[in-house]
């Protein structure tokens, strides 16, 4: 065998070798999955209630803290999902005539739909809220629950393990709320702002 032989057959066996090698790495390295918001998922939440605009120096705010429930769907950059929760408010003060309410606690249902940004989650949330009040004493009477609705808007962020970070502003409204006082009986629409920062665990 002549030493030019040699040389390339030589070469080809480098080439071949870097080819297989390459095929190897090309076989064995894949992308990571996209952040995926799929599922069901559990956590809590914490914040303020207010009767206007949250403000944590304004009098009459109540602390918002309690659970949420839910379960999303991802389709492409869309998610959709609903979820449940319960808050206790704190005693968020709402004036009426001749009085106070106050909030206690509260239960709500809410869709919700948004767009994610592989671990970010932008979203809407709409839904159905039922209240409990407390009357202040110069109240004869009042509505101890009343069903109303609520919307809002929140960000999320996901992590590793299955967490998630969130803040969230809800606007709930309670309509004809009836109170009973010396002036005689009245009604009233109850509007509450809450904001709140959360944190949810993905199954």
């Amino acid at each position: 065998m002549s030493f030019r032989t040699m040389i390339v057959l030589a070469s080809l066996a480098i080439v071949s070798s870097g080819a297989a090698r390459a095929a190897d790495l090309t076989s064995t390295y894949n992308d990571p999955p996209a952040f995926q918001w799929s599922g069901a998922y559990i956590g809590a939440h914490g914040g303020i209630a207010s009767a206007k605009a949250p403000n944590p120096f304004r009098s009459g705010n109540g602390f918002d803290g309690g659970i949420q429930a839910g379960y999303n769907i991802q389709a492409g950059p869309a998610v959709f999902g609903a979820e449940i929760e319960g808050s206790y408010l704190g005693g968020t003060r709402h004036d009426v005539t001749g009085g106070t309410l106050k909030e206690k606690w509260r239960a709500a249902a809410k869709a919700k739909a948004g767009l994610s940004f592989d671990q970010t989650l932008v979203y809407g949330t709409a839904g159905v809220a039922l209240t409990k009040f407390d009357k202040s004493d110069s109240l004869n009477s009042a509505d101890e629950r009343r069903i109303g609705y609520l919307v809002g808007a929140g960000v999320e962020q996901g992590f590793a393990g299955g967490l998630s970070a969130r803040l969230e502003y809800n606007y709930v409204r309670t309509p004809d709320v009836e109170t009973t006082s010396i002036y005689g009986q009245s009604k009233k629409d109850i509007n509450s702002q809450e904001l709140k920062a959360g944190i949810n665990y993905r199954f």
